[in-house]
């Protein structure tokens, strides 16, 4: 953390002293994220309606939609039940979150749409499922994890996703996704995006917003954007 301030203001003050790597040994580095941009998540879904049978189709695309859309953990989503959607309200309860919290997440219209379009296909071809689960399997079962992650290594394949050194793209990062596009999103509507960043993090289900800030991966689109709102602050300042 240190080291990565330094970097930063050693950007305006060129004297200040830069802590060399490999200072301290034995630190833990997360993964680098994958972002997935609009393109990747189109051709995952794509790739999802082509498996067979038809109903892992139908669940593959919704739970990767749901994913990218929302920012759920996948264990968050595997653990919905039919129940947990209003469809009326448009409000999707999310129980025994991480650390046993919940929340409710309001959903947009043509999430709810198509969420209920996959029950509808869901019911039709599996009328009495062995489970309450929003999601389930071909047996009329809870999802797997297993079967989950084996499937979409399969999906990333199948659309030249392929994992390299650097980073490798898995089903929690639809969450770092929707994070950077959220950001994006605020700073392109000129936002207050300090004042914003609690409802972010009430929505990703984080009690403290510095948890957030992991999700906040500094891509290329998301410098230029803050460096833009920058600039706009600096033109406004009197």
């Amino acid at each position: 953390m240190v080291g990565g301030f330094a970097l930063y203001l050693k950007a305006f003050d060129p004297y200040t002293e830069v802590p060399p790597a490999g200072l301290l040994v034995g630190r833990n580095r997360r993964p680098t994220p994958y972002l997935y941009c609009d393109g990747d998540i189109a051709s995952l879904l794509s790739a999802a309606r082509a498996l067979s049978p038809p109903l892992r189709a139908a669940t593959f695309e919704a739970l990767i939609g749901l994913l990218a859309v929302t920012g759920l953990r996948p264990g968050e989503a595997i653990g919905l039940d039919k129940d947990d959607i209003d469809w009326d309200t448009g409000l999707l309860s999310v129980r025994d979150a991480k650390l046993g919290g919940s929340r409710i997440l309001p959903l947009h219209p043509s999430t709810v749409e198509a969420l209920k379009a996959y029950a509808g296909v869901r019911d039709l071809l599996c009328p009495q499922p062995g489970t309450g689960s929003f999601f389930v399997s071909t047996r009329g079962a809870t999802l797997a994890r297993t079967s989950i992650y084996s499937t979409f290594h399969h999906l990333l394949s199948r659309v030249g996703l392929q994992p390299s050194s650097a980073r490798r793209p898995r089903l929690h990062d639809f969450r770092h996704s929707f994070a950077v596009k959220t950001l994006l999103c605020w700073l392109g509507d000129s936002a207050d995006v300090g004042a914003r960043m609690p409802l972010l993090s009430t929505y990703l289900g984080h009690t403290n917003p510095a948890a957030t800030f992991w999700y906040l991966t500094a891509s290329p689109e998301l410098l230029g954007a803050a460096s833009e709102a920058l600039e706009r602050a600096r033109g406004q300042r009197p």
